[in-house]
């Protein structure tokens, strides 16, 4: 048996990633478990898939990895800085911005329901690539922006917002499992789907919700309708992906899922860098 921290030695490349991004970083086949600060992550195709929060401190990481003769090893990460850019925006209702005390009970009972979604661990639903973009349209709201509303800064932006006209089909990114759907205060017409390993997706602001809580959808299979219920300025889809209830950049997910499926001759370093 050759010891796990010397198959470890012939990964030379130190992979990178930037805080609300996912990095992928390489493990020998025979690994069976890695983990995160205690966490376990996510095996695909040989790389563990870790989650970084906004709030991740630039610097170097390790992960632990343990074949399946219980050795174990640490593997090395960095997390570079990045830069979010600052997005101002007017909201009409003023509950919207700062909500009176009925509003924040309503808005506890739902982040419950939402928090119980993203740490979710079902079997997988089947190969998250293609992680398709769910809508057509401009992307008007990118993840990680630091947000004022209505002259107040808020939390940053951890979804992707795609501008869209009212009635454009939503559809599954990847297959999955309905595990919410409801009309929230925040949210507005909302639905989250479990794609299973940890992997859940949130679609906000729908016109109309064409599905139901349990629902199994294939990749394409229709969720909804763009709409501008909850808080919204106008019609557009916001997007959320929380990988082991993480949120992460849908964009840096999409793209190393591409990377890791990318032949050999075309991976391009799939496995040494991925935002």
């Amino acid at each position: 048996m050759t010891p796990l921290v010397l198959t470890l030695a012939a990964i030379v490349s130190i992979p990178a990633g930037v805080p609300g991004g996912v990095v992928a970083v390489p493990v020998p086949a025979d690994v069976v478990a890695v983990h995160f600060n205690d966490d376990a992550a996510l095996l695909y195709r040989h790389h563990a898939l870790v989650g970084l929060p906004l709030d991740t401190t630039p610097g170097r990481y390790h992960i632990t990895a343990r074949d399946g003769h219980g050795s174990t090893a640490q593997v090395p990460f960095d997390i570079a800085h990045k830069d979010y850019p600052e997005q101002r925006l007017t909201i009409a209702n003023p509950r919207h911005v700062n909500p009176a005390p009925e509003d924040l009970r309503r808005i506890e009972r739902e982040s419950a329901r939402m928090r119980d979604a993203y740490a979710l661990m079902t079997p997988s639903a089947g190969n998250f690539h293609p992680f398709a973009r769910p809508v057509a349209g401009a992307v008007t709201g990118t993840f990680g922006r630091r947000r004022i509303l209505n002259g107040e800064a808020r939390s940053p932006h951890r979804g992707l917002d795609i501008a869209a006209a009212t009635g454009t089909p939503v559809v599954a990114p990847a297959p999955g499992r309905v595990a919410v759907t409801g009309n929230f205060f925040f949210n507005g017409n909302t639905v989250l789907l479990d794609h299973g390993d940890g992997l859940v997706s949130l679609y906000c602001h729908l016109h109309e919700i064409q599905v139901q809580e349990g629902d199994h959808m294939a990749r394409g299979a229709a969720l909804g309708t763009v709409g501008a219920t909850g808080r919204a300025t106008g019609p557009h889809l916001h997007w959320t992906v929380a990988l082991r209830g993480v949120m992460i950049d849908p964009v840096g997910l999409t793209e190393t899922l591409a990377r890791l499926n990318a032949p050999a001759d075309d991976a391009g370093g799939a496995s040494a860098r991925a935002q």
